[in-house]
């Protein structure tokens, strides 16, 4: 009884397509649903139970396996819109005292369970370049292996654009790198650069299919590495650079035209003006900037990813979500007109919802090649995100800025993109 009933005060009493079963017998939820929670360890309760419920306390829960999923996981994350609003009743913390086998709900004060290895924690300035470096290590240096298991032949980690709903993952990257090489009215002999250029994707794809001549910049070590093996076999080493370089750093101008794609999170609401001041000065008059990120939306009151919660803690630390509006701001204001504003958010849900299936699929391969607790904050931290940008929690826009010349902008009356 006592089980059931914190269960319910914990997750409510809505458990429509799922099940879920306690170590100790008691099962709540829709018998004849294939998903099912597991809560396989007391370590799940003392963990929700210290934490008030929060995003944090079940992110650890299920990464160090005190709770495990069988089956689709969405349903699970349906109950995350509890997470945070828990409010534990005098009742409540009986049954709690109980389930764990305190002598009193006093004793639940002292409760504390170590978090799972996997917790990243970084020091120094927020957004310095080494604590950046730092950053970026602990997402994208993980294991170029590890990503090949759910990402498309291009190694592409960003939103995909879905002309169809059933185009292929590969299809639909292809679709966006050439959406992006239209709107920045890409020419043969034109010079690129490509801030955060990952594995190399962007910067193979501008130069095979457009003439491009591109710098490609990336701070993290194996993405360098595997990106210029990438551009050799490509026989592109004449005309793409990738070089293991801080966009500040950046000092070889002009260039014709600048796409950042998926790396402006990591710069900074404190660096807006630096990082566009800086784009601005590397363009020639006339120049395009392509900038793709995901944004926060008008109810999330704060750019920083909270530093206490799951994404922050796991996935991506120090990451901050700007909103579209202000983005736009920021870009008038160093001297880049914006041109034009795209929203992709369902096209990102889409792709997320493809990498989630590719690591289940993969899933003992994932696990070798980093850990279980490490696999599992991936399947957590994709088909999470995957919910919000369905949900609108979460966008992502491409913005197109001019760094215009003498009032001339250089771009057609109306685009045909």
């Amino acid at each position: 009884m006592h089980t059931e009933r914190l269960l319910r005060t914990l997750l409510g009493n809505d458990f429509a397509g799922l099940r879920v079963e306690v170590y100790d017998g008691t099962a709540v939820g829709d018998p004849q649903s294939p998903t099912v929670a597991r809560i396989v360890s007391p370590d799940f309760f003392r963990r929700i139970v210290a934490g008030r419920g929060s995003e944090l306390a079940f992110g650890r829960a299920f990464v160090a396996g005190d709770v495990i999923i069988e089956g689709d996981i969405y349903p699970v994350l349906a109950l995350r819109h509890r997470l945070g609003e828990i409010r534990l009743s005098r009742q409540a913390l009986t049954d709690a005292a109980a389930v764990l086998g305190l002598r009193s709900p006093a004793a639940l004060a002292s409760l504390h369970v170590p978090p799972p290895p996997e917790e990243i924690m970084l020091s120094g300035p927020l957004h310095s370049k080494s604590r950046d470096r730092a950053s970026i290590s602990s997402h994208y240096d993980v294991s170029n292996e590890f990503y090949e298991l759910f990402l498309d032949a291009s190694m592409t980690y960003s939103c995909a654009v879905f002309n169809d709903p059933k185009d292929s993952l590969e299809q639909a990257q292809w679709n966006k790198y050439n959406l992006i090489c239209r709107k920045l009215g890409l020419e043969s002999g034109m010079r690129l650069l490509d801030i955060g250029c990952g594995w190399g994707s962007m910067a193979i794809h501008a130069a095979q299919n457009y003439g491009a001549e591109v710098v490609g910049v990336t701070i993290s070590e194996q993405q360098y590495e595997l990106a210029r093996k990438r551009v050799a076999v490509a026989g592109l080493e004449g005309r793409v650079e990738i070089r293991l370089q801080d966009y500040r750093d950046i000092d070889d101008l002009p260039f014709d035209r600048v796409s950042s794609i998926g790396m402006f999170e990591h710069v900074g609401e404190k660096r807006l003006s630096d990082y566009f001041g800086k784009v601005e000065s590397l363009l020639v008059p006339g120049g395009r900037l392509l900038n793709h990120a995901i944004n926060r939306t008008q109810r999330q009151r704060r750019a920083r990813v909270n530093p206490s919660g799951f994404v922050g803690r796991y996935v991506f630390p120090d990451g901050e979500l700007l909103e579209s509006g202000q983005v736009v701001s920021a870009m008038n204001h160093n001297g880049l007109e914006v041109r034009h504003l795209e929203s992709l958010r369902e096209h990102y849900a889409l792709t997320l919802r493809e990498w989630v299936a590719r690591l289940e699929e993969n899933w003992a391969s994932a696990v070798q090649l980093t850990s279980l607790g490490r696999a599992r904050v991936w399947r957590l931290y994709m088909a999470g995100s995957a919910e919000g940008f369905s949900s609108g929690e979460f966008n992502l826009t491409q913005i197109l800025g001019v760094k215009p010349d003498n009032g001339s902008s250089y771009m057609p009356l109306r685009q045909h993109w």
